[in-house]
Protein backbone atom coordinates (compact mmCIF):
# COMPACT_ATOMS: atom_id res chain seq x y z
CA UNK A 1 0.00 0.00 0.00
CA UNK A 2 1.45 3.52 -0.85
CA UNK A 3 2.01 5.82 2.19
CA UNK A 4 -0.62 8.40 3.56
CA UNK A 5 0.71 11.85 2.53
CA UNK A 6 2.57 13.73 5.41
CA UNK A 7 0.66 16.99 6.45
CA UNK A 8 3.73 18.53 4.76
CA UNK A 9 2.42 17.17 1.40
CA UNK A 10 -0.67 20.48 2.01
CA UNK A 11 0.11 23.55 0.77
CA UNK A 12 0.82 26.39 2.87
CA UNK A 13 -1.96 28.20 2.22
CA UNK A 14 -4.21 24.92 2.52
CA UNK A 15 -1.99 23.92 5.69
CA UNK A 16 -2.89 27.95 6.95
CA UNK A 17 -6.91 27.68 6.17
CA UNK A 18 -7.12 24.44 8.08
CA UNK A 19 -6.13 25.42 10.63
CA UNK A 20 -7.96 28.76 10.46
CA UNK A 21 -11.06 26.50 10.55
CA UNK A 22 -10.11 24.68 13.36
CA UNK A 23 -9.61 27.68 15.82
CA UNK A 24 -12.91 29.48 14.55
CA UNK A 25 -14.41 26.37 15.18
CA UNK A 26 -12.96 25.65 18.73
CA UNK A 27 -13.67 29.54 19.79
CA UNK A 28 -17.53 29.14 18.56
CA UNK A 29 -17.62 25.68 20.13
CA UNK A 30 -16.92 27.30 23.38
CA UNK A 31 -19.31 30.50 22.49
CA UNK A 32 -21.52 27.63 22.18
CA UNK A 33 -21.67 25.66 25.20
CA UNK A 34 -21.81 28.40 27.80
CA UNK A 35 -25.03 29.33 25.36
CA UNK A 36 -26.25 25.98 25.57
CA UNK A 37 -25.59 25.77 29.89
CA UNK A 38 -27.18 29.25 30.26
CA UNK A 39 -30.00 28.36 28.41
CA UNK A 40 -30.62 24.82 29.60
CA UNK A 41 -30.17 25.30 33.41
CA UNK A 42 -30.62 28.99 33.76
CA UNK A 43 -33.57 29.69 31.32
CA UNK A 44 -35.40 26.58 31.00
CA UNK A 45 -38.06 26.67 34.59
CA UNK A 46 -38.27 22.94 34.96
CA UNK A 47 -34.64 22.22 35.14
CA UNK A 48 -33.93 25.17 37.73
CA UNK A 49 -36.88 23.88 40.01
CA UNK A 50 -34.90 20.67 39.84
CA UNK A 51 -31.90 22.18 40.71
CA UNK A 52 -33.40 24.46 43.31
CA UNK A 53 -34.25 20.93 44.60
CA UNK A 54 -30.92 19.70 44.75
CA UNK A 55 -29.52 23.00 46.68
CA UNK A 56 -31.92 23.17 49.77
CA UNK A 57 -30.87 19.62 50.14
CA UNK A 58 -27.41 20.09 50.21
CA UNK A 59 -26.57 20.42 54.42
CA UNK A 60 -24.01 23.56 54.00
CA UNK A 61 -26.68 25.40 51.75
CA UNK A 62 -29.18 24.28 54.66
CA UNK A 63 -26.63 25.78 57.00
CA UNK A 64 -26.17 28.96 55.01
CA UNK A 65 -29.81 29.64 54.60
CA UNK A 66 -30.84 28.72 58.18
CA UNK A 67 -28.12 31.03 59.05
CA UNK A 68 -29.74 34.05 56.99
CA UNK A 69 -33.35 33.14 57.77
CA UNK A 70 -32.36 33.63 62.07
CA UNK A 71 -31.05 37.02 61.30
CA UNK A 72 -33.39 38.17 58.95
CA UNK A 73 -36.13 37.25 62.01
CA UNK A 74 -34.14 38.95 64.51
CA UNK A 75 -33.52 41.98 61.89
CA UNK A 76 -37.09 42.83 61.98
CA UNK A 77 -38.86 41.18 64.73
CA UNK A 78 -38.09 42.42 68.14
CA UNK A 79 -37.41 39.24 69.51
CA UNK A 80 -36.50 40.16 73.07
CA UNK A 81 -39.94 41.62 73.21
CA UNK A 82 -41.90 38.57 71.81
CA UNK A 83 -39.56 36.75 74.18
CA UNK A 84 -40.96 39.09 77.16
CA UNK A 85 -44.40 38.71 76.31
CA UNK A 86 -43.80 34.64 77.10
CA UNK A 87 -42.00 35.75 80.49
CA UNK A 88 -43.43 36.33 83.98
CA UNK A 89 -43.38 39.91 85.16
CA UNK A 90 -40.47 39.57 87.20
CA UNK A 91 -38.78 37.45 84.72
CA UNK A 92 -39.16 40.06 81.87
CA UNK A 93 -35.90 41.92 82.66
CA UNK A 94 -34.23 38.55 81.44
CA UNK A 95 -35.79 38.45 77.86
CA UNK A 96 -33.17 40.75 76.19
CA UNK A 97 -30.35 38.01 77.15
CA UNK A 98 -31.91 35.01 76.91
CA UNK A 99 -32.92 35.89 72.97
CA UNK A 100 -28.84 36.47 72.25
CA UNK A 101 -28.82 33.23 73.46
CA UNK A 102 -31.43 31.95 71.57
CA UNK A 103 -30.22 33.11 68.39
CA UNK A 104 -28.08 29.64 67.64
CA UNK A 105 -30.17 27.59 68.85
CA UNK A 106 -32.95 28.80 66.78
CA UNK A 107 -30.07 28.59 64.02
CA UNK A 108 -29.88 24.78 64.57
CA UNK A 109 -33.76 24.52 64.56
CA UNK A 110 -34.16 26.06 61.24
CA UNK A 111 -31.52 23.59 59.68
CA UNK A 112 -33.71 21.25 60.88
CA UNK A 113 -36.48 22.16 59.57
CA UNK A 114 -35.24 22.80 56.31
CA UNK A 115 -34.45 19.53 55.52
CA UNK A 116 -37.90 18.45 55.84
CA UNK A 117 -39.77 17.80 52.58
CA UNK A 118 -42.77 20.40 53.50
CA UNK A 119 -40.24 23.34 53.93
CA UNK A 120 -37.95 22.48 50.89
CA UNK A 121 -41.82 22.81 48.74
CA UNK A 122 -42.18 26.03 49.97
CA UNK A 123 -38.12 27.00 48.83
CA UNK A 124 -38.33 25.60 45.28
CA UNK A 125 -41.85 27.06 44.70
CA UNK A 126 -40.76 30.08 45.92
CA UNK A 127 -37.27 30.18 43.59
CA UNK A 128 -39.48 28.78 41.16
CA UNK A 129 -42.13 31.51 40.81
CA UNK A 130 -39.09 34.08 41.15
CA UNK A 131 -37.10 32.40 38.20
CA UNK A 132 -40.60 31.97 35.87
CA UNK A 133 -40.91 35.98 36.67
CA UNK A 134 -36.96 36.45 35.48
CA UNK A 135 -37.40 34.50 31.90
CA UNK A 136 -40.95 36.76 31.15
CA UNK A 137 -39.41 39.63 32.21
CA UNK A 138 -36.01 39.02 30.10
CA UNK A 139 -37.69 37.28 27.23
CA UNK A 140 -40.50 40.33 27.25
CA UNK A 141 -43.26 37.80 28.14
CA UNK A 142 -46.77 37.88 29.36
CA UNK A 143 -47.59 34.81 32.12
CA UNK A 144 -47.66 33.90 35.96
CA UNK A 145 -45.25 36.07 37.87
CA UNK A 146 -44.37 38.33 35.69
CA UNK A 147 -45.35 41.62 37.86
CA UNK A 148 -42.01 43.11 39.36
CA UNK A 149 -41.39 45.16 42.63
CA UNK A 150 -40.78 49.04 41.50
CA UNK A 151 -39.56 47.50 38.42
CA UNK A 152 -37.11 44.95 40.17
CA UNK A 153 -37.12 41.05 39.87
CA UNK A 154 -36.80 39.70 43.75
CA UNK A 155 -36.72 36.00 45.94
CA UNK A 156 -39.46 36.84 48.29
CA UNK A 157 -38.70 34.26 51.09
CA UNK A 158 -40.56 36.01 53.72
CA UNK A 159 -43.52 33.09 53.42
CA UNK A 160 -40.28 30.96 54.97
CA UNK A 161 -39.77 33.17 58.04
CA UNK A 162 -43.43 33.32 58.32
CA UNK A 163 -43.45 29.61 58.27
CA UNK A 164 -40.53 28.97 60.35
CA UNK A 165 -41.87 31.77 63.11
CA UNK A 166 -43.92 30.02 65.25
CA UNK A 167 -40.99 26.88 65.64
CA UNK A 168 -38.41 29.38 67.06
CA UNK A 169 -41.25 30.52 69.70
CA UNK A 170 -42.39 33.73 68.37
CA UNK A 171 -46.14 34.69 69.23
CA UNK A 172 -48.46 35.80 65.73
CA UNK A 173 -48.70 39.25 67.12
CA UNK A 174 -45.02 39.53 66.25
CA UNK A 175 -44.91 37.84 62.97
CA UNK A 176 -47.99 40.50 61.99
CA UNK A 177 -45.47 42.98 62.40
CA UNK A 178 -42.41 41.63 59.69
CA UNK A 179 -41.92 44.53 56.97
CA UNK A 180 -43.14 43.62 53.49
CA UNK A 181 -39.43 43.78 52.78
CA UNK A 182 -38.16 40.82 55.60
CA UNK A 183 -36.29 37.84 53.27
CA UNK A 184 -36.59 39.64 50.00
CA UNK A 185 -33.32 39.25 47.44
CA UNK A 186 -33.18 41.03 44.94
CA UNK A 187 -32.25 39.73 41.62
CA UNK A 188 -32.29 41.95 39.04
CA UNK A 189 -32.73 45.97 38.93
CA UNK A 190 -34.51 47.55 36.84
CA UNK A 191 -31.98 49.39 35.03
CA UNK A 192 -30.37 45.79 34.08
CA UNK A 193 -33.44 44.83 31.93
CA UNK A 194 -32.13 46.12 28.67
CA UNK A 195 -29.00 44.43 29.01
CA UNK A 196 -30.55 41.02 30.27
CA UNK A 197 -33.26 41.15 27.28
CA UNK A 198 -30.56 41.42 24.53
CA UNK A 199 -28.46 38.51 26.46
CA UNK A 200 -31.21 36.21 26.95
CA UNK A 201 -31.56 36.68 22.56
CA UNK A 202 -27.86 36.25 22.12
CA UNK A 203 -27.82 33.24 24.60
CA UNK A 204 -31.12 31.38 22.48
CA UNK A 205 -29.33 32.28 18.96
CA UNK A 206 -26.34 30.91 20.33
CA UNK A 207 -28.01 27.91 21.60
CA UNK A 208 -29.37 27.28 18.08
CA UNK A 209 -27.64 28.00 15.33
CA UNK A 210 -23.59 28.04 16.61
CA UNK A 211 -23.42 24.25 17.72
CA UNK A 212 -24.62 23.08 14.00
CA UNK A 213 -21.91 25.67 12.50
CA UNK A 214 -19.18 24.69 14.35
CA UNK A 215 -19.83 20.82 13.50
CA UNK A 216 -19.95 22.06 9.72
CA UNK A 217 -16.50 24.05 10.32
CA UNK A 218 -14.45 21.26 11.82
CA UNK A 219 -16.13 19.14 8.74
CA UNK A 220 -15.12 21.42 6.02
CA UNK A 221 -11.37 21.87 8.03
CA UNK A 222 -11.28 18.10 7.17
CA UNK A 223 -12.71 18.09 3.95
CA UNK A 224 -10.22 20.89 2.84
CA UNK A 225 -7.27 18.53 4.57
CA UNK A 226 -7.21 16.67 1.12
CA UNK A 227 -3.73 13.70 1.62
CA UNK A 228 -3.82 15.00 5.11
CA UNK A 229 -7.67 14.24 6.57
CA UNK A 230 -6.32 11.68 9.01
CA UNK A 231 -4.15 14.30 10.82
CA UNK A 232 -6.47 17.09 10.62
CA UNK A 233 -8.88 14.79 12.03
CA UNK A 234 -6.71 14.67 15.09
CA UNK A 235 -6.71 17.70 15.50
CA UNK A 236 -10.18 17.83 15.77
CA UNK A 237 -9.85 15.98 18.35
CA UNK A 238 -7.65 17.65 20.46
CA UNK A 239 -9.30 20.80 19.84
CA UNK A 240 -12.42 19.31 21.53
CA UNK A 241 -9.93 18.11 24.10
CA UNK A 242 -8.85 22.16 24.59
CA UNK A 243 -12.20 23.87 24.52
CA UNK A 244 -13.38 21.19 27.04
CA UNK A 245 -10.84 21.58 29.42
CA UNK A 246 -11.14 25.57 28.99
CA UNK A 247 -14.84 24.85 29.87
CA UNK A 248 -13.95 23.32 33.05
CA UNK A 249 -11.42 25.90 33.48
CA UNK A 250 -13.94 28.66 33.13
CA UNK A 251 -16.30 27.15 35.50
CA UNK A 252 -13.93 27.02 38.03
CA UNK A 253 -12.58 30.34 37.52
CA UNK A 254 -15.81 31.99 37.27
CA UNK A 255 -17.38 30.64 40.27
CA UNK A 256 -14.38 31.75 42.49
CA UNK A 257 -14.84 35.25 41.14
CA UNK A 258 -18.52 35.53 41.41
CA UNK A 259 -18.39 33.88 45.57
CA UNK A 260 -15.55 35.64 46.44
CA UNK A 261 -17.27 39.23 44.93
CA UNK A 262 -20.81 38.43 46.04
CA UNK A 263 -20.34 36.00 48.96
CA UNK A 264 -19.87 37.37 52.92
CA UNK A 265 -16.84 35.12 53.87
CA UNK A 266 -19.31 33.14 56.31
CA UNK A 267 -21.38 31.96 53.09
CA UNK A 268 -18.65 31.24 50.73
CA UNK A 269 -18.74 27.65 51.57
CA UNK A 270 -22.51 27.57 50.60
CA UNK A 271 -21.69 29.64 47.71
CA UNK A 272 -19.45 27.26 46.18
CA UNK A 273 -21.86 24.50 46.90
CA UNK A 274 -24.50 26.51 45.16
CA UNK A 275 -22.21 27.24 41.99
CA UNK A 276 -20.80 23.84 41.65
CA UNK A 277 -24.99 22.97 41.52
CA UNK A 278 -26.02 25.67 39.46
CA UNK A 279 -23.17 24.28 36.78
CA UNK A 280 -23.06 20.87 36.94
CA UNK A 281 -24.67 21.00 33.19
CA UNK A 282 -21.75 22.97 32.40
CA UNK A 283 -19.06 20.73 33.55
CA UNK A 284 -21.03 17.94 32.21
CA UNK A 285 -20.86 19.16 28.90
CA UNK A 286 -17.25 20.03 29.41
CA UNK A 287 -15.82 16.15 30.03
CA UNK A 288 -18.12 15.34 27.85
CA UNK A 289 -16.18 17.37 24.68
CA UNK A 290 -12.95 16.32 26.39
CA UNK A 291 -14.07 12.62 26.42
CA UNK A 292 -15.66 13.35 22.39
CA UNK A 293 -12.14 14.70 21.35
CA UNK A 294 -10.14 11.67 23.03
CA UNK A 295 -12.30 9.88 20.79
CA UNK A 296 -11.31 11.14 17.71
CA UNK A 297 -8.30 11.55 18.31
CA UNK A 298 -7.77 7.78 19.06
CA UNK A 299 -9.50 6.94 15.84
CA UNK A 300 -7.03 9.38 13.82
CA UNK A 301 -4.13 7.24 15.54
CA UNK A 302 -6.01 3.79 15.13
CA UNK A 303 -5.94 4.77 11.17
CA UNK A 304 -2.51 5.39 11.20
CA UNK A 305 0.66 4.22 10.12
CA UNK A 306 2.27 3.15 13.68
CA UNK A 307 3.04 -0.32 13.54
CA UNK A 308 0.70 -0.68 16.98
CA UNK A 309 -2.16 0.62 14.53
CA UNK A 310 -1.33 -0.94 11.83
CA UNK A 311 -1.23 -4.33 13.98
CA UNK A 312 -4.81 -3.64 15.63
CA UNK A 313 -5.90 -3.29 12.22
CA UNK A 314 -4.39 -6.47 10.87
CA UNK A 315 -6.19 -8.25 14.04
CA UNK A 316 -9.26 -5.98 13.44
CA UNK A 317 -9.57 -7.17 9.74
CA UNK A 318 -10.90 -10.70 9.37
CA UNK A 319 -13.93 -9.34 11.35
CA UNK A 320 -14.46 -6.09 9.82
CA UNK A 321 -14.21 -7.08 6.40
CA UNK A 322 -15.84 -10.63 6.36
CA UNK A 323 -18.51 -10.43 9.22
CA UNK A 324 -20.89 -7.44 8.75
CA UNK A 325 -23.41 -9.23 11.24
CA UNK A 326 -20.82 -8.88 14.16
CA UNK A 327 -19.16 -5.84 13.61
CA UNK A 328 -22.35 -4.04 12.97
CA UNK A 329 -24.17 -6.15 16.12
CA UNK A 330 -21.00 -5.66 18.60
CA UNK A 331 -21.42 -1.52 17.25
CA UNK A 332 -24.74 -1.26 18.18
CA UNK A 333 -24.43 -3.11 21.59
CA UNK A 334 -21.68 -0.72 22.78
CA UNK A 335 -23.98 2.10 21.35
CA UNK A 336 -26.77 1.14 23.83
CA UNK A 337 -24.74 0.86 26.75
CA UNK A 338 -23.59 4.21 26.12
CA UNK A 339 -26.81 5.79 25.50
CA UNK A 340 -28.52 3.74 28.43
CA UNK A 341 -25.16 4.73 30.85
CA UNK A 342 -26.15 8.70 29.87
CA UNK A 343 -23.44 9.75 31.22
CA UNK A 344 -23.33 12.84 29.63
CA UNK A 345 -25.56 15.58 29.14
CA UNK A 346 -25.75 15.31 25.13
CA UNK A 347 -26.50 11.53 25.84
CA UNK A 348 -29.64 12.70 27.08
CA UNK A 349 -30.68 14.75 24.35
CA UNK A 350 -32.12 13.26 21.17
CA UNK A 351 -29.43 15.35 19.05
CA UNK A 352 -26.68 14.35 21.29
CA UNK A 353 -27.73 10.62 20.57
CA UNK A 354 -27.96 11.10 17.01
CA UNK A 355 -24.77 13.18 16.55
CA UNK A 356 -22.89 10.12 18.58
CA UNK A 357 -24.61 7.31 16.43
CA UNK A 358 -23.97 9.03 13.20
CA UNK A 359 -20.11 9.52 14.62
CA UNK A 360 -19.88 5.97 15.35
CA UNK A 361 -21.52 4.63 12.17
CA UNK A 362 -19.12 6.81 10.41
CA UNK A 363 -16.20 5.25 12.57
CA UNK A 364 -16.75 2.01 11.59
CA UNK A 365 -17.37 2.51 7.75
CA UNK A 366 -14.27 4.02 7.43
CA UNK A 367 -11.98 1.40 9.61
CA UNK A 368 -13.55 -1.07 7.15
CA UNK A 369 -12.55 0.91 4.06
CA UNK A 370 -9.49 0.83 5.17
CA UNK A 371 -8.56 -2.74 6.12
CA UNK A 372 -10.37 -3.76 2.89
CA UNK A 373 -7.63 -1.91 1.14
CA UNK A 374 -5.02 -3.06 3.11
CA UNK A 375 -6.08 -6.29 3.87
CA UNK A 376 -7.56 -7.66 1.56
CA UNK A 377 -6.83 -11.46 2.13
CA UNK A 378 -7.74 -11.23 5.94
CA UNK A 379 -10.47 -13.78 6.37
CA UNK A 380 -12.42 -14.59 9.41
CA UNK A 381 -11.72 -18.25 9.59
CA UNK A 382 -8.28 -17.42 9.72
CA UNK A 383 -7.05 -18.44 6.61
CA UNK A 384 -4.97 -16.72 4.04
CA UNK A 385 -6.20 -16.00 0.53
CA UNK A 386 -3.23 -16.56 -2.10
CA UNK A 387 -3.25 -16.46 -5.95
CA UNK A 388 -4.13 -20.29 -6.71
CA UNK A 389 -0.44 -21.95 -8.59
CA UNK A 390 -0.21 -22.03 -11.88
CA UNK A 391 -1.23 -24.40 -14.23
CA UNK A 392 1.58 -27.28 -15.18
CA UNK A 393 1.51 -28.14 -18.78
CA UNK A 394 0.94 -31.46 -19.70
CA UNK A 395 2.90 -33.57 -22.65
CA UNK A 396 0.16 -34.77 -24.96
CA UNK A 397 1.25 -38.28 -26.58
CA UNK A 398 -0.06 -39.04 -29.62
Amino acid sequence: MPAEPSERSLSRGRRAGVWSLIVLASLLGLVAILGTWVNRQLLDNGTFKDTSTKLVQNPQIQGALSVYLVNETYDNVDVPAAVAERLPDNLKPLAAPLAAALRQPATNTVARLLARPRVQRLFVESTGLTHQQLVNVVDNKDGPGTSTANGNVTIDLGVLVQQLGPSLGLPDSALSRLPPSTGVITVMRSDQLDLAQTGVRAVKIVSSWILALVLLIYAAAIYLAVGARREALRSVGWSFVFVGLLVLIVRRVAGNYVIDALAAPEYRAAGKQAWLISSSILGEVGRATVLYGLIAVAGAVLAGPSRLAVGSRRRLAPVLNERADITWGGAAFAFLLIVLWGGTHALRTWWGVLLLGGLLALGIVALRRQTLAEFPEQRADGDVLSDPPAATPTATVS
